[in-house]
């Protein structure tokens, strides 16, 4: 009789404790995907508005000095995705001021045409709201992890589509090698709940049309050697990204004057490459190299240098989507040198690329899954396994840590170079 009341109770424990975090996530994610799909529209008609009016260019120093003044306003200098992560692994509490300041930079940088994404934009905002909502529900600091976790999965979700990816790269992100599955549900349910709420303002998940190709040994091999040459170019674009921070930092102390500095650098590049492609996101850029099989030779190259300026200066975005660019132009290219298609090559080095910077194999071949559909999974799979090997211990994100080794069964808790 006691054994029953005693797995009575336990069962009875993991029911409420289920019921407690999908009505959390519910919330969370319902919070998430009403301000992730207000970014989301914000930033498209910022770009849509800086294409109709090129002029737009030539306002981006005035534009960081805006966002300098925010962040100070809101005394979030130095706040960014690694606070997020920082926050998840320390039990910090992450300050709700970031959501204003990094939605109004974002949107700012995209309308004056600096080269940044939107998910460090989503991680941050996520983060920020998962951490309020954790504290809105008294919340301990075991559970505020949870809750944080779900917050950047449903902002990640609302602006990309990819519910499963944002599921996934919150768990992983944080600490590689370690998952914190008891945070699975709440963060699929926050995924799942903003990707309805974006569909109700009309934003369309991300997917591209790809003609995969059939598995041969061959087309393996080809394969493997373009995912080598990712897993390289992903090391250059985390020591790009860091290094051009500390360099400029170095040179131009003071935040206002390095902001307008980096801002009339892009400005100066653009119209000397004379084109716009390498401004904002770019991806008509990225949609072009896979549907078409199109891209300039030195697309990855020029968008390396211009998201390292833009974010090395001080502007305010994300680096993953440049990071989709470099590895999509770049696999485009160099794929058709290997004899791999190109449209196809687009999108393993797309893949690749991403894998190898942000150390997230299993996100990788979820978002491969989402945006290309899962015919050609194992050769997604293969190039993102490689990719994780190859690129060592770099990372986009100082914070993330390294838990166990890539090559061995050894525990060796570093962090992201």
């Amino acid at each position: 009789m006691s054994s029953f009341k005693q797995e009575s109770g336990e069962a009875l424990r993991f029911l409420l404790g289920f019921l407690k975090w999908v009505l959390i996530a519910l919330f969370t994610g319902t919070l998430g995907g009403l301000v992730g799909s207000a970014f989301h529209l914000s930033v498209s008609h910022a770009t849509a508005f800086r294409t109709a009016h090129p002029w737009m260019l030539y306002m981006l120093p005035c534009a960081g000095l805006c966002i300098g003044l925010i962040y100070h306003l809101f005394h979030t200098e130095n706040k960014n995705t690694n606070t997020i992560i920082d926050s998840i692994q320390l039990g910090e509490r992450v300050p709700l001021a970031l959501v204003p300041t990094i939605y109004l930079s974002t949107a700012l940088t995209h309308l004056c045409g600096g080269s940044a994404g939107r998910e460090g934009a989503a991680l941050q905002i996520g983060g920020s709201l998962g951490n309020f909502t954790g504290r809105l529900f008294r919340l301990d600091e075991k559970d505020m992890r949870i809750a944080t976790l779900s917050g950047m999965s449903a902002v990640f979700a609302a602006l990309f589509g990819t519910p499963l990816t944002a599921t996934v790269f919150a768990l992983e992100v944080i600490s590689v090698g370690v998952l914190y599955y008891s945070a699975f549900v709440p963060c699929l349910v926050a995924a799942l709940t903003a990707l309805q709420i974006a569909a109700l303002f009309g934003i369309a998940p991300e997917h591209f049309v790809l003609a995969a190709c059939p598995v041969h040994w061959a087309m393996v091999l080809r394969v493997a050697g373009l995912a080598v040459l990712c897993s390289v170019l992903s090391i250059l674009f985390c020591l790009a990204m860091h290094q051009t921070d500390h360099l400029l930092r170095r040179l131009i102390p003071n935040d206002f004057l390095r902001v307008v500095v980096g801002g009339c650098v892009i400005a100066a590049l653009t119209l000397v490459l004379g084109t716009t492609e390498f401004n904002g996101a770019g991806m008509d850029v990225i949609t072009r190299a896979i549907e078409d099989g199109a891209a300039r030779p030195d697309a990855f190259f020029w968008k390396l240098v211009f998201t390292a300026v833009t974010l090395g200066s001080g502007y305010k975005g994300g680096e993953v989507v440049p990071c989709f660019f470099v590895g999509a132009t770049f696999g485009c290219v160099a794929g058709a040198l290997l004899g791999i298609p190109a449209g196809f090559a687009a999108a393993i080095g797309l893949v690749c690329v991403f894998c190898g910077a942000v150390n997230c194999p299993l996100a990788s071949i979820l978002l491969s899954v989402e945006l290309f559909g899962s015919e050609a999974l194992l050769y997604f799979a293969l190039a993102c396994g490689i990719a994780y090997m190859l690129s060592g211990y770099f990372g986009l994100y100082s914070s993330q840590k390294i838990m166990y080794s890539k090559l061995k069964a050894e525990f060796i808790n570093i962090h992201a170079r």
